[in-house]
C-alpha cells in the first residue's frame, strides 16, 4: 500500500469491513455519530487540561490518541463513501472557499471567526 494514499486506505478499509459484515451498520445516521462519539473520545484525553497541559504528550498518551484519531478518520472515510463525497475534492474545495473567507492579510494570527474579521 502506498503511504498516504486516500483510495488504498480506503480499499483497505472497506475489505476489513466486508470480511465482517459490517456494511450493513454504516448507513450515513449511524457513521455520524460514530464520528461525534470517537470525537468524544478524542476530546475525553483533554478534559480539564490547560493548552499548555494539551501539548505534552507522552509516548503512551501518542499511542492513546493515534487510536482515536484512526477512529475518526475510519469513519470519516466510511461516511464519505457512502455518501459518495470525494474526500480530496472536499477538502480542496473547503480549503478554497476558506482563503476567501480569511485572507492573510485579515485572518494571519487571529483566531476570530470570518465574520468578526475587518
Amino acid at each position: 500500500m502506498k503511504k498516504n494514499n486516500i483510495t488504498e486506505l480506503l480499499k483497505e478499509i472497506l475489505k476489513f469491513r466486508e470480511k465482517r459484515d459490517w456494511a450493513q451498520f454504516h448507513d450515513p445516521k449511524n457513521l455520524a455519530e460514530a464520528i461525534a462519539i470517537e470525537s468524544g473520545e478524542l476530546l475525553e484525553h483533554f478534559l480539564w487540561k490547560t493548552a499548555e497541559e494539551s501539548r505534552k504528550i507522552t509516548k503512551e498518551k501518542k499511542e492513546k490518541l493515534a487510536a482515536e484519531i484512526a477512529d475518526i478518520l475510519i469513519f470519516s472515510m466510511l461516511f464519505a463513501h457512502e455518501t459518495g463525497i470525494d474526500i480530496e475534492k472536499a477538502i480542496l474545495d473547503k480549503i478554497k472557499h476558506n482563503e476567501t473567507r480569511y485572507p492573510v492579510d485579515k485572518a494571519k494570527g487571529s483566531a476570530k471567526k470570518y465574520t468578526e474579521l475587518k
